[in-house]
């Protein structure tokens, strides 16, 4: 699978304040995929241009 490398960087700082929306716990930045992940729900937010998509019919279902 390729590696979005035109993607801006994730400031670290949005990883301290946000949260996943359905269960309130903490999010896991993965870089490869350009996501943030709700381990506590199974989504997968998407990153776009740099900001994070935080709304759950935008995000895809992952194995947990």
């Amino acid at each position: 699978m390729a590696t979005m490398t035109n993607q801006p960087p994730l400031d670290p700082r949005l990883l301290e304040i946000l949260v996943c929306p359905l269960t309130k716990a903490p999010l896991v930045y993965d870089r490869e995929h350009n996501e943030l992940i709700s381990q506590k729900a199974g989504l997968a937010y998407p990153i776009r241009d740099g900001i994070p998509i935080m709304l759950p019919d935008e995000a895809r279902q992952i194995e947990t």
